[in-house]
């Protein structure tokens, strides 16, 4: 009887679990809808509802008024995409690196992915001259040679997550260093375009950035959700999960990879945003409150931060257009606040 009793509260407990996931879920896809056509209302031109949809229409249509139309389409379509993207992808990424190492400190704008790609864009702009696309790929190169170089530091017959978390502090500042010596060799019109790049924003939005980023998702999605599975058996313990015949090394290697790319893709296409990687996952757990692990509620979560990020930074001061990086920067410095606040209370950060 104790038996039946068991299943049926296990099997209802499953059930809660699944309809709180849907339930967030949902919440947070209208939410964004909501804040995407509200990215494409406001500006110094509003545009009325009827407005937007017909420019949204005009390819299949034909249409077409030519002044609502660049203002929809080629001027705030591509920045909201760009930052429901970039946020969903440093979202992934952020949270990626909290569950493989066990700690909401763990993401790539605290242990130097974002400082390797700002690193390396600024020697490029600094020292090689570059602009444009060219220092999106040196970016993208940055964050990927950081990253591999904090996980060979951190191996010792294997990597363990504070070794991780300890090496890239460590590395971010090193990193933060090397810019600040760049700084002094360089002339003031490169200091401002380095600047202009590290804080981050989406005013220089293109649809290429757009394509180029989703088609990075597209690839690195899939691998998530395949390397994903494994960790069931990790969160036993590294041993135990070797016992059961989960490849460790390997899946964690693989999961550093993907976020790797995630942040680093994000960080070609928009600049180092700080704080997108870091909030999204603990707020979509929040959210959750233990029924599950948030991927895809952490997806929604960034992306809804970085536009609504954008419409603050853009709306928030009626003369001045501020980068994005600057909104989620002071947003997300109070959240880190709050949170070791917290887990001083609790004696623990995890």
């Amino acid at each position: 009887m104790s038996a039946v009793f068991d299943t049926s509260r296990i099997i209802a407990v499953r059930q809660s679990a699944a309809m709180r996931r849907r339930s967030v879920l949902l919440g947070l896809i209208l939410a964004l809808l909501a804040a995407f056509a509200l990215a494409l209302y406001l500006g110094d031109y509003p545009v009325p509802a009827s407005g937007i949809v017909q420019s949204l229409l005009s390819p299949l249509t034909g249409l077409a008024d030519r002044s609502v139309d660049f203002i929809v389409l080629q001027v705030r379509l591509p920045r909201a995409i760009l930052a429901v993207l970039s946020g969903a992808s440093f979202a992934l990424a952020g949270i990626i690196f909290q569950t493989l190492l066990r700690n909401p400190l763990a993401s790539p704008d605290i242990i130097g992915i974002a400082h390797g790609a700002s690193a390396a864009a600024v020697f490029c702009i600094i020292i090689l001259g570059w602009s444009g696309l060219a220092v999106s790929f040196g970016a993208f190169g940055g964050a990927v040679l950081t990253a591999l170089a904090i996980y060979f530091l951190a191996w010792r017959n294997g990597v363990t997550a504070f070794r991780v978390v300890l090496i890239g502090i460590g590395m971010a500042a090193m990193l933060a260093a090397v810019i600040s010596y760049l700084f002094t060799r360089a002339r003031l019109n490169e200091v401002q375009q380095a600047m202009a790049w590290l804080v981050g924003s989406l005013n220089a939005a293109r649809p290429g950035d757009s394509i180029v980023l989703a088609g990075a998702m597209l690839v690195l999605i899939p691998l998530m959700i395949g390397l994903v599975r494994a960790l069931d058996a990790m969160e036993l313990g590294d041993d135990t999960a070797r016992a059961l015949g989960a490849p460790v090394e390997l899946t964690r290697l693989g999961l550093m990879l993907v976020a790797v790319g995630f942040a680093a893709f994000a960080t070609a296409a928009v600049g180092p945003v700080g704080f997108v990687a870091f909030v999204s996952g603990p707020l979509a757990r929040s959210l959750l409150k233990g029924a599950g692990r948030g991927f895809a509620q952490a997806a929604l979560v960034g992306a809804l931060v970085m536009l609504v990020s954008d419409l603050l930074a853009q709306h928030l001061l009626p003369t001045v257009q501020l980068p994005v990086g600057v909104v989620t920067g002071a947003c997300g410095a109070l959240f880190l606040l709050w949170l070791l606040m917290a887990s001083g209370r609790s004696g623990r950060v995890n």
